[in-house]
């Protein structure tokens, strides 16, 4: 096979001679939220611009997926992770991605079972359970903003969080549109969260800046829907099982007052899909 569009799944043969440098990467999702990972370790390593990511992530004409993930080399820590979305723009945490990163990782071999690295709301630590699902600790969120009709909240990410009676009737492109390119929120938008209550759990759509669109899982959103859903209720309840469209996580955290929480993990799977050369 010829790769004249220049990315080639590894097992075909490459026989463009015309590529003067080849990029290896893998594609992982967690929950349905997909993502490129490119091992950018080293000195030599330019990361691409905004429109050559935009080009990879597009589901047409590239690899396809919601961002691009980059590993650097960390000086206090075992790596340093580097997001971007869909659109080629860097973003802010992804909680999903965070676990992909940490699977991918380790596959690499740079860390163990444990790991601390850097992200753009700064150390994070992560496990790897003996089941093999990722437990992402994330930063402790105090501050949650309660409005009309829904909750605004950060949790490495800006989240708007609404609660609906049924969540898998909702138009979430729609709506969500709509609210993220509300003027109040600038041009940066925010990402935005319609939740259920199943009984013991949740089930979460989310609308996503950057993506443009609804993804099939957000962890970042995932972790708010799961705080506002403590906050509204003032339950005593330390752990939410969630649902999303692709997949099951789970959100547990320590609650100390009526709005502090602390000790926040993400926990669910990250899967390899396919790897390749660019």
């Amino acid at each position: 096979m010829s790769c004249e569009s220049g990315v080639c799944v590894e097992g075909m043969d490459m026989q463009d001679k015309n590529i003067q440098m080849v990029i290896s990467f893998e594609k992982y999702h967690g929950t349905g939220n997909d993502f490129i990972m490119i091992d950018g370790r080293g000195p030599d390593f330019q990361i691409p611009d905004k429109a050559e990511i935009a080009r990879l992530c597009d589901r047409r004409f590239g690899i396809g997926g919601d961002g691009l993930i980059i590993i650097r080399d960390s000086d206090q820590y075992d790596f340093k992770m580097l997001y971007y979305n869909a659109d080629g723009g860097e973003g802010t945490l992804c909680g999903n991605g965070g676990r992909c990163a940490v699977a991918f990782c380790s596959k690499l071999g740079i860390i163990g079972k444990t790991t601390h690295f850097d992200a753009i709301d700064g150390l994070h630590r992560a496990t790897i359970s003996k089941s093999g699902n990722i437990q992402l600790e994330m930063n402790d969120v105090s501050d949650i903003q309660t409005l009309s009709d829904h909750y605004e909240l950060d949790t490495g990410s800006p989240h708007y969080v609404k609660f609906v009676d049924r969540v898998e009737n909702m138009d979430v492109f729609r709506l969500g549109s709509e609210i993220r390119n509300n003027q109040q929120y600038g041009k940066d938008g925010i990402n935005v969260n319609f939740v259920t209550e199943t009984g013991d759990g949740l089930y979460v759509r989310t609308y996503e800046r950057g993506v443009e669109n609804e993804t099939w899982s957000c962890g970042t959103g995932v972790v708010a829907s799961a705080i506002c859903a403590a906050f509204k209720s003032n339950t005593d309840k330390k752990s939410f099982p969630v649902q999303t469209r692709g997949g099951k996580l789970e959100v547990s955290f320590v609650k100390s007052g009526t709005m502090k929480f602390e000790r926040i993990v993400l926990s669910g799977p990250a899967a390899f899909v396919f790897k390749g050369k660019l």
